[in-house]
């Protein structure tokens, strides 16, 4: 789709924002989808798109913002005359990576799509951007996503004070919750073992300082330090601690989120629904989206809330990590065959 397929009809209808934060009742709020407007009878295309904004016209063009970043005098389209989406049906193109879509099944052949992602970060060096629950620790997935990190296939990880504090307290005391890693076994005294995880890197100041104080030697934020792979720990109200590292600050670390998330080329969110719905709900719908979940309703929930590109695995997320794993593997050893040939 090209602005020459769009006639020009009639200009968008601004209105100034007599005050910050607040906006005439008649503002246009947008979709995630691909957006122009008509502005002085010429199209141009709305920058940095995502749902829940408002569109700002200025010197610069036009612009997605959040209704607590308006300032007083910003120019904001209001009504919805001189406004056209593109839905990426209308704009689709041949793509290697053609499962995305917003189809749920415990049934499929996830093993074909992993194929299919490991094909992408391997062979078109693509990077994901992670946005992940503490289940990735849980299940074990922890060893994998650590092997992908030190591969270079992860770009960041937008994860929560638990996950970091349960991957502290693995890797310096075997276990998570208090549950041996290899064992399965509830340990004795282990409930206690996240506080001591936190009180560690207290110590220390940051997760950073404890990884070159030589106090915190493997995990998965121990690789992202070592790696320079960005990690954002957004707070919320449960969290034990929380670690130093640990933005308590919501609107701070949402607004962190997004910056990490205007540059992702796929996003893979594994097992967090609030995290996952938050980081869809910043993306435009071009951006590929993978959840995986073991519970159906959480990948359904993401495409439900808007986020109409993203594609629900149902499956285990430690299973899922090392099938991806291997897969790149495989790659990397048919490759160096065909090169030895």
């Amino acid at each position: 789709m090209t602005l020459n397929n769009f006639n020009i009809n009639k200009n968008v209808l601004l209105k100034k924002a007599i005050q910050d934060k607040h906006v005439p009742d008649d503002f246009y709020s947008t979709t995630n989808h691909t957006t122009f407007i008509c502005h002085n009878n010429k199209w141009m295309k709305v920058k940095d798109q995502r749902m829940d904004a408002l569109i700002v016209v200025n010197e610069h063009g036009a612009v997605c913002k959040k209704l607590r970043n308006i300032k007083y005098g910003d120019m904001v389209v209001c009504g919805d005359t001189g406004v056209k989406l593109i839905t990426e049906d209308d704009d689709k193109k041949d793509d290697s990576f053609n499962f995305m879509n917003n189809f749920v099944s415990s049934e499929r052949r996830n093993d074909m799509l992993i194929k299919d992602l490991a094909y992408e970060l391997f062979y078109n060096n693509k990077k994901l951007t992670l946005v992940a629950g503490p289940v990735v620790v849980h299940t074990g997935g922890d060893y994998y996503l650590s092997e992908l990190i030190r591969q270079n296939y992860i770009s960041s990880l937008l994860t929560g004070n638990a996950l970091a504090v349960h991957d502290i307290e693995k890797n310096l005391y075997g276990t998570s919750l208090g549950v041996c890693a290899k064992s399965g076994k509830v340990t004795s005294k282990g409930y206690r073992n996240h506080m001591r995880a936190i009180n560690h890197i207290m110590k220390y100041g940051s997760i950073k300082k404890a990884v070159e104080a030589k106090a915190l030697h493997s995990g998965i934020i121990y690789e992202c330090v070592i790696n320079d792979v960005p990690f954002v720990l957004a707070g919320s109200l449960r969290d034990d601690g929380p670690l130093p590292d640990t933005i308590t600050d919501i609107i701070k670390a949402q607004d962190i989120y997004s910056e990490h998330l205007k540059k992702s080329e796929i996003v893979l969110v594994l097992g967090t629904m609030l995290h996952g719905i938050a980081s869809g709900n910043m993306l435009p719908a071009k951006t590929k989206m993978i959840c995986v979940d073991i519970n159906s309703a959480v990948v359904t929930k993401l495409s439900d809330r808007g986020s109409s590109q993203a594609i629900g695995m149902v499956t285990d997320v430690g299973l899922f990590l090392n099938l991806l794993a291997n897969e790149i593997n495989n790659l990397k050893r048919n490759l160096g065959t065909r090169v030895a040939t």
